[in-house]
């Protein structure tokens, strides 16, 4: 073949071996939009139908959210559970007098702190005042330290609770799933019991809070507070003799809970065809979140989360303004603290990730101050506590090579395109007490403008 012949016929064909073989390729090709290498990411990180393994559902399609079958939802049983969830008359056996109806579930979990506490350490009776996020939150005078009800870790939020089967840091209340088996642990006079009634994480826990923090719920309450019809609408085939009681309320405060879903977020917003919902370095660090920075191997389905328990060695809950902790918590352990299983020990579930920055406090321990901060920690994996042995760390514990604008992005998603606006929908437009919440303390009303 003439060289002059060779020459045309390389112009010619290899331009179209490279069209083809990109047509192949899996890398999308220079100049695709950042929708474009998005949806790659994500198609090549959770499959064909990664978008729709991602969406939350509307908090109304009560048939799609996930759902006890001991507690199928009804918009009765959330009602009532929107108003018991808030409700601080339920506070009526505090363990001082002063603590009286002044608290309720949401002085740990309210909205304006993306249903965390608004502060590294929830705080229910003892607490006062409120802020504007619950970061003015702190002991009351007449409280001393020990009389504080505070949980001895940082409090989880209890947004898209619905994608949980089994609840708290290290999955202790749950009686299905990953908990079937755990029955030894389920310890009498504790309200690990309270699994033996044989419900999901979010039912269980919500019917053992309403006892570990003291709250009432009898036929005084529901009556004297005008509660009655919402029970008799939520539970009509119930005796009533079964149903105003502190079972039913947990099972209502449940159905509420599952209905919290971060459905508007700019990020579910773009899952639904919203393609201008997230701005071009959200859109970078969603790439690097299903891509490179790998955290979809532990954050993925519709709440970003998982039920599995890793050990990330953060450090543990501890400081000025934390109450109740020592260095002999159970629960510094993890996982392993409840199933007593030295290889669960410092392994702690991975939580879920929308409206983070309304509650800056990161880690079981809360020990990390800023998305950032955590960004970083994962980013370098360099363990902070001594007291986790390099043998427990997660295999994906191990550093990613970010480079700085790629931090800056990812953060730049998880902080804006993974947060809900108006998480004020959830919450009710009064009490049937007529007090106010989610605290009743004298400068929580101050602070919240409700006197």
């Amino acid at each position: 073949m003439k060289p002059s012949v060779f020459r045309l016929m390389t112009l010619v064909i290899l331009p179209l071996l490279i069209t083809l073989t990109a047509c192949h390729t899996d890398e999308p090709l220079p100049g695709d939009t950042l929708d474009h290498r998005l949806d790659w990411k994500l198609e090549k990180a959770l499959g064909e139908n990664a978008k729709g393994t991602l969406l939350l559902p509307n908090s109304t399609d009560l048939s799609l959210i996930p759902q006890d079958p001991k507690n199928p939802l009804t918009k009765e049983k959330v009602y009532l559970g929107q108003y018991l969830f808030h409700e601080t008359g339920l506070a009526a056996n505090p363990t001082k007098p002063e603590g009286v109806y002044t608290y309720s579930c949401a002085s740990c979990h309210h909205a304006a702190a993306g249903f965390q506490a608004g502060r590294s350490q929830g705080i229910a009776e003892g607490g006062n005042g409120f802020g504007i996020r619950g970061e003015r939150r702190h002991k009351k005078a007449t409280y001393a330290a020990s009389e504080i009800d505070a949980q001895p870790i940082r409090t989880p939020s209890a947004m898209n609770a619905a994608f949980q089967q089994v609840m708290l840091w290290n999955g202790q209340f749950g009686a299905t799933g990953m908990n079937a088996g755990t029955e030894a642990m389920w310890t009498a006079q504790t309200p690990k019991e309270t699994n033996f009634m044989g419900y999901e994480g979010v039912e269980t826990q919500a019917i053992a809070g309403l006892k570990v923090h003291r709250m009432v719920v009898d036929t005084q309450f529901v009556f004297g507070q005008g509660y009655k019809e919402l029970f008799d609408a939520a539970f009509p085939d119930l005796p009533v003799a079964d149903r105003y009681t502190r079972e039913q309320a947990g099972k209502a405060i449940a159905a509420y809970e599952r209905t919290l879903l971060a459905n508007e977020a700019p990020f579910q917003r773009w899952l639904r065809g919203e393609l201008d919902a997230m701005a071009p370095a959200e859109k970078r660090g969603a790439a690097l979140f299903f891509g490179k920075a790998e955290c979809y191997s532990c954050h993925n389905g519709p709440a970003l989360n998982d039920m599995a328990f890793h050990a990330l060695g953060m450090e543990d809950l501890d400081g000025i303004g934390i109450y109740g902790t020592s260095s002999s918590d159970v629960e510094r352990l993890g996982r392993g603290g409840f199933t007593g299983v030295a290889a669960d020990n410092y392994k702690f579930k991975v939580p879920q990730l929308y409206n983070l920055k309304d509650s800056p406090f990161y880690g079981h321990g809360a020990t990390f101050k800023s998305l950032r901060a955590v960004v970083e920690y994962k980013n370098q994996a360099i363990p902070s506590n001594p007291s986790v042995p390099e043998s427990q760390l997660a295999d994906g514990f191990h550093p990613l090579q970010l480079m700085p604008s790629e931090v800056k992005d990812l953060v730049a998603f998880l902080e804006n395109a993974l947060y809900d606006p108006s998480l004020d929908r959830y919450l009710p437009d009064h009490l049937y007490s007529g007090f106010c919440f989610p605290n009743n303390d004298t400068q929580s009303r101050k602070d919240l403008g409700c006197q």
